[in-house]
């Protein structure tokens, strides 16, 4: 045990020295020292904090993707409108003809005028019955065409609506990516901080913390109970185990956590919405005393993480970036809902 005695007090003769050595030593540029380098537990855990904080803004990338997706869809449906109502509009223009064309654009002459620009009357009044009818057909032409065009620059003007939304949605998905790149490049500039052998420590750290919460990437196959579609689903996810975690994927190499459960069950035959929030809007509510194979489970709230119930309190999920599809206890994370598709 060390002393705690109080130490000595310096003598006069050496408080003399100190305070005439003072002004001196308050001259010299003072040495900046580094800061010390974070523990391997402390590297670990800002680590999982920051692949947890990348997976918040993943789920509102994966929406801002679909959003854009959906908006480009739309836009070039309208575009295509576009097309062809401007070709009804030039093939109008061809019926029409030369003269009627130029009547629409100058208004023609005046009727009164032409008779009296005219050398045989009765011949004037013959052609004037027929040009009556011509004239009757040309007004509805000309009405056609008019009705045409307002839709037309109605159709073009939704169309840039469309773009423009586009637009925004892409610049959103764009802010989205630089967040989540920002988190993960400072995750890995911690690691590879870290030498060889503290590496090699912090990968038997996460080993050991996974076997003491009974989680595992291994292989294996599904023997529980579950049948049907919710069966065909749990065997999907069953086999992506080992897989890696990937932000923004559907497969099917990588996947993200929404990625896999909706993959999963689409192979069952069921279309689920892309996002955890989506898909948590979209299914049956089920209480966890309920809680069936095959039934999606979240996290911490209705749209930052979710994964596969396969029974025995246990689930399926694509967990973050650095590790795998696994299996692993409902109580690995704070429970939040579940539903049924």
């Amino acid at each position: 045990m060390g002393s705690h005695r109080r130490p000595k007090p310096p003598s006069r003769s050496r408080l003399t020295v100190l305070a005439a050595t003072a002004g001196t030593v308050s001259l010299l540029p003072t040495q900046s020292q580094a800061a010390p380098k974070p523990s391997i537990d402390e590297v670990r855990q800002q680590v999982e904090e920051l692949y947890e904080a990348a997976e918040a803004p993943t789920e509102e990338y994966n929406a801002a993707l679909v959003e854009r997706d959906k908006l480009q869809k739309e836009a070039k449906r309208t575009q295509e409108q576009v097309a062809g109502q401007q070709q009804e509009i030039n093939e109008l223009r061809d019926r029409m003809g030369p003269m009627a064309a130029a009547q629409y654009r100058d208004g023609g002459l005046d009727p009164s005028v032409q008779l009296l620009l005219s050398t045989d009357p009765d011949d004037y009044l013959d052609k004037a019955a027929r040009v009556d009818r011509m004239s009757a057909r040309q007004v509805s032409l000309l009405s056609s065409l008019e009705a045409k065009q307002r839709t037309l620059a109605q159709t073009r003007a939704e169309a840039v609506k469309q773009l423009s939304e586009a637009e925004k949605a892409r610049k959103r998905l764009s802010g989205k990516k630089e967040e989540i790149q920002g988190k993960l490049r400072e995750a890995r500039q911690l690691l590879n901080s870290l030498t060889a052998e503290q590496r090699a420590e912090l990968e038997a750290k996460d080993a050991e913390a996974d076997r003491a919460a009974g989680t595992s990437d291994s292989a294996a196959t599904y023997n529980g109970p579950a049948s049907g579609r919710a069966r065909a689903a749990i065997e999907f996810a069953y086999a992506q185990l080992g897989k890696p975690y990937e932000w923004g994927s559907t497969g099917p190499n990588s996947y993200d956590c929404s990625g896999l459960t909706g993959a999963a069950w689409r192979a069952a035959g069921v279309s689920l919405p892309r996002t955890v929030q989506e898909q948590y809007a979209a299914g049956r509510k089920v209480a966890k005393s309920d809680l069936q194979p095959g039934d999606i489970i979240y996290w911490y709230n209705s749209s930052q993480h979710n994964g596969i119930y396969i029974g025995d309190g246990k689930a399926v999920h694509a967990p973050r970036t650095g590790k795998n599809i696994e299996i692993t206890p409902l109580s690995y994370m704070p429970y939040f809902a579940a539903t049924r598709p």
